[in-house]
């Protein structure tokens, strides 16, 4: 009888209600390959895009490229793991199920510090947090920044990374709690959606701010670029709320000669020296005790759904994982 795990399996497109937890043949690793056995898997936007089809895949789909978990068997030729290592990867495939193949090249081993569930909530909105800051717009201590959603995964990271290069940083949030937990994790200044722009260049002396890294997309994208200095760089790496329709490039020139940037997080893994790089700080910092992940909900595997709903209805704060 073939072995089998459980895995969720979207058949088609549509809502949360689309995935479904079903019975697949257990993977086999080839040449390049691990198989682990998830601990935890971590909830990304991106996944919802892809469930709905905004981003193209094939169906049925199995959502997943984020978890942690344990080795339990190698592919031929295998040497840089083996069975019983700790890894996780943001740039996995299937990882919404019981045991899924890491590709080795795209494996990250684990501090032995760092359990596993909070190893599943780094690697991507870590690794999202250091591009970010580092790579798509540098971030030199004593700018001035603007960060969306301050209290959800990659802001809450990206806020503790950037107080660590003595930036000042004003978040927007939606409700008290939200707003406590941006206190937290080192936010100067803590606004509300509503008029933020306005507040902005209030707290700025009317100048704005250097940069705004904004993952909420279509509801806030015009006041984002209505925050920046001259010359500032709005950073669009989201849609939380929606996608950013097209719009008249020449409102960058009558705004202050300003910059869009519009990335993603595999074009900033382009090679192995760059993912060890952000993966190595990340985990290093989380390690070293200065920059710790929020898992604020855990769903079961079979949730997935629900994760999904609670994700896009911004119900939540900080990382959402499943558990198999």
């Amino acid at each position: 009888m073939t072995e089998t795990c459980n895995a969720i399996v979207a058949a088609a497109p549509g809502g949360p209600e689309v995935l479904k937890l079903a019975q697949i043949d257990m993977p086999i690793p080839g040449p390049g390959q691990l198989l682990v056995k998830i601990a935890a898997v971590g909830v990304n936007f991106v996944e919802s895009y892809e469930r709905e089809g905004i981003y193209p895949v094939q169906f049925p789909f199995t959502p997943g490229s984020e978890a942690a978990g344990k080795v339990v068997a190698v592919g031929p030729g295998v040497t840089a793991f083996a069975v019983g290592d700790r890894v996780a990867t943001a740039e996995g495939e299937a990882c919404y199920a019981d045991y899924t193949i890491f590709a080795v090249d795209k494996t990250l081993p684990i501090p032995s510090s760092i359990p596993l569930d909070v190893a599943a909530a780094l690697p991507l909105q870590g690794m999202t947090a250091h591009y970010l800051m580092n790579s798509t717009y540098r971030v030199e201590p004593g700018q001035t920044v603007l960060l969306h959603a301050g209290a959800g995964g990659v802001g809450l990271l990206l806020t503790q990374l950037l107080k660590d290069r003595e930036a000042r940083v004003i978040t927007t949030v939606s409700t008290e709690e939200k707003e406590e937990l941006s206190r937290a994790a080192g936010a100067d200044e803590v606004l509300r959606y509503a008029d933020f722009a306005e507040q902005v260049r209030e707290l700025t002396d009317g100048v704005g701010v250097d940069a705004v890294y904004d993952g909420v997309g279509r509801d806030t994208f015009d006041g984002s670029l209505a925050s920046l200095r001259i010359r500032g760089t709005l950073v669009l790496f989201g849609g939380a709320s929606g996608q950013v329709p097209p719009f008249d490039l020449q409102r960058l020139n009558s705004g202050g000669s300003l910059t869009v940037a519009r990335p993603k997080l595999s074009d900033y893994l382009l090679n192995s020296r760059e993912r060890n790089w952000r993966s190595a700080e990340v985990f290093n910092a989380a390690a070293a005790g200065l920059l710790t992940a929020r898992i604020g909900a855990r769903f079961p595997l079979a949730e997935a759904g629900a994760a999904h709903a609670a994700l896009q209805g911004r119900k939540t704060t900080g990382k959402v994982i499943l558990e198999p």
